[in-house]
């Protein structure tokens, strides 16, 4: 179990799944094997896998204990869902929830689940197929969503079968916990207690937001898929294929970037391998990760 601190906050990982996914020309065009050769030192065998030459990613959620409150972050793919064009996060069957009890905490005993966006790898767990019916896994639960994520998704979401957004996932995950009435949607910079305020960081998704956490001084920010590899602290520039603005998604990424490195936040990004989380700091020519 991966356990950070930050002030009087803590902050631990709920694994789903790290593997070898993609290859590295499949995530960035501008990858060579030059680039490898540079970084071949740190990259094996947390971030890349030389086996299989396939990147390394990690699925997981964070839970973030402060203020009395239990609060998770990113909802990962969940168990049960297809995703036939994704094999290796298809239909999965994940302890998810006893590893989230182990860390402390009964899916009753959620207060928040926060979601840096909508895509189908950060809201799985949100809910839980019962009776043919999927509901909130988390009963107690408000959930916080970006509004202009909600509303993208839902222009998309056409018909089920025809076109259901993020191969179903917006029907499946978040529909039913906005007809429940658990959803919280924010719109903008939004203070949402004494020791978060989320920003958004448009470009993944054109609602991605970041929650940053400010707790005795220390400071912490929540990134989900800013960046989805440390290669691409070395290269802002770089953008997963996935996104709805690469332009606006360069904008954030490098704003995110300076934010941590200017403040000393610990960086909990949403799919960088072991340790997964470290610091930022800046370069001569840019930026360098410090995880680990």
């Amino acid at each position: 179990m991966t356990i950070f601190s930050v002030g009087k906050a803590t902050v631990v990982r709920i694994e789903e799944t790290y593997q070898p996914v993609y290859g590295p020309k499949e995530l960035f065009a501008e990858f060579t094997d030059e680039i490898l050769s540079e970084h071949r030192h740190w990259l094996a065998p947390n971030h890349y896998d030389s086996a299989t030459d396939k990147v390394k990613l990690s699925v997981h959620s964070w839970l973030l204990q402060i203020g009395g409150q239990k609060i998770l972050i990113d909802a990962c793919c969940g168990n049960h869902k297809s995703r036939p064009t994704r094999p290796w996060w298809n239909m999965l069957d994940i302890p998810y929830l006893d590893r989230l009890a182990a860390a402390g905490a009964r899916p009753d005993e959620i207060d928040l689940v926060m979601c840096t966006h909508l895509h189908h790898d950060h809201v799985g767990w949100n809910t839980q197929l019962r009776d043919g019916k999927w509901v909130p896994t988390f009963p107690n639960a408000r959930y916080v969503f970006s509004k202009p994520d909600v509303d993208y998704f839902q222009t998309l979401d056409i018909d089920p079968k025809t076109a259901p957004a993020e191969f179903g996932t917006f029907r499946e995950c978040v529909l039913p916990i906005v007809e429940a009435g658990r959803a919280d949607l924010v719109t903008g910079t939004h203070r949402l207690n004494d020791h978060i305020e989320i920003v958004p960081a448009p470009g993944h998704s054109p609602g991605h937001i970041v929650f940053r956490l400010e707790s005795g001084g220390a400071h912490a920010a929540f990134v989900g898929d800013v960046f989805h590899h440390l290669l691409q602290v070395y290269y802002p520039h770089w953008n997963f294929p996935k996104n709805s603005d690469a332009k606006a998604a360069r904008v954030s990424r490098r704003a995110v970037l300076e934010h941590c490195a200017s403040t000393g936040a610990l960086v909990l990004p949403g799919h960088i391998g072991a340790p997964f989380a470290g610091y930022i700091d800046a370069a001569v020519n840019g930026f360098r990760p410090r995880f680990g």
